[in-house]
């Protein structure tokens, strides 16, 4: 079973750093992070769904995603993939539709952890309020990998 233990911190730059270790090879977590067909079983906060997935993995390749809340509202993000080292680091931009203009950074590392994988999540922001909803948002996306990853 993947562990459920996080360690999240938040600094005064407008950035977020999450460290999860999950009970699975690294292959298979950076599999789950890079492949539609997981990402929809996990993507996104708490009874969010993933009904659109398109995606470029590739340095320069784009991606597009919907999710959508349990009461039925949309949000579509969209990024560039901007540094691809598998199986050890993703770089990417993101930025929510409704919202232009406000791109974020977000890196994400997968290390050997004592026969488990440890990944790390830093996002930067351009702004501090929304540190708070993507600690949220990222807290409830790792347990549902982590729920994904038990059964896979």
């Amino acid at each position: 079973m993947a562990a459920r233990n996080s360690a999240a911190t938040e600094s005064a730059e407008r950035e977020l750093v999450i460290t999860r270790v999950f009970d699975a090879p690294r292959s298979l977590v950076f599999e789950a992070g890079t492949k539609p067909e997981h990402l929809v079983h996990w993507w996104g906060p708490k009874d969010f769904t993933l009904p659109f997935c398109k995606m470029e993995f590739r340095p320069g390749g784009a991606y597009r995603f919907c999710m959508r809340s349990p009461a039925g509202r949309d949000y579509w993000v969209r990024g560039v993939y901007r540094e691809i080292v598998e199986p050890e680091r993703i770089v990417w931009t993101g930025a929510l539709d409704d919202e232009p203009g406000r791109e974020t950074v977000m890196t994400v590392t997968f290390a050997e952890h004592e026969g488990k994988t440890k990944l790390t999540v830093h996002q930067t922001f351009f702004d501090s309020d929304t540190t708070r909803g993507a600690q949220q948002g990222w807290t409830e996306s790792l347990d549902r990998l982590a729920d994904y990853l038990a059964t896979a």
